[in-house]
Parts: C-alpha cells; sequence; structure tokens
C-alpha cells in the first residue's frame, strides 16, 4: 500500500494538525494491511522531521495493534537534489514498512 498525501504542514503552528493527519492515514492503513503486507508511506512537509513521521508511524502501528518493521527509508529522487545549506529542501521522507 502507498500513502502519499499533501504536505499537512505548511509551517510550525500547523504541526499538531499534521501529527493528527498524518496518524490517522497510517493508522487506517495498519487497520487493512493484511500480516506481512508493505506500506510505503511519505511526507513532503519540511516542518515534520524523519524522526517525527517515524514516531508517528510506531504510534499508528501500536494503536492498530501491529508490530511494524522498517524496510527501508528514503528520500528525494535526483529531481529534487537537496542544497547544501538549505535545509527546506530535504522535505521528502519516506519509510517502507512490513506490518505483523
Amino acid at each position: 500500500m502507498v500513502l502519499d498525501p499533501p504536505a499537512f504542514a505548511k509551517n510550525k503552528d500547523s504541526l499538531p494538525a499534521a501529527r493528527r493527519g498524518y496518524k490517522d492515514v497510517n493508522l487506517r492503513a495498519f487497520m487493512i494491511l493484511r500480516p506481512g503486507g508493505v506500506l510505503i508511506t511519505a511526507s513532503c512537509s519540511y516542518h515534520v522531521s524523519e524522526e517525527m513521521l517515524e514516531e508517528i508511524i510506531l504510534d499508528a502501528a501500536n494503536d492498530a495493534g501491529r508490530k511494524a518493521q522498517v524496510l527501508e527509508r528514503r528520500g528525494a529522487g535526483r529531481d529534487h537534489p537537496v542544497l547544501l545549506g538549505v535545509p527546506e529542501t530535504r522535505y521528502l521522507k519516506c519509510f517502507v514498512v512490513r506490518a505483523h
């Protein structure tokens, strides 16, 4: 299953609502994935860090009563280069997760 929601956090003030949004879509995914199913989930919100997204995915898995294993972490492709000194260009985070 692939989740590619829009940027829920357009600014720092929208982080609480964005966390809820990302958790909700991931929770729904964990609830319907079969055991051993793979979830590819992403965030293009600069204000949601990779660590925060991992925490959100873990919270969603726990709430669904599932264990989750990170198979891969990914970011933007070559067509979206990260500019050194401009952290805003490292906005795309992606996890490939197996649900148990």
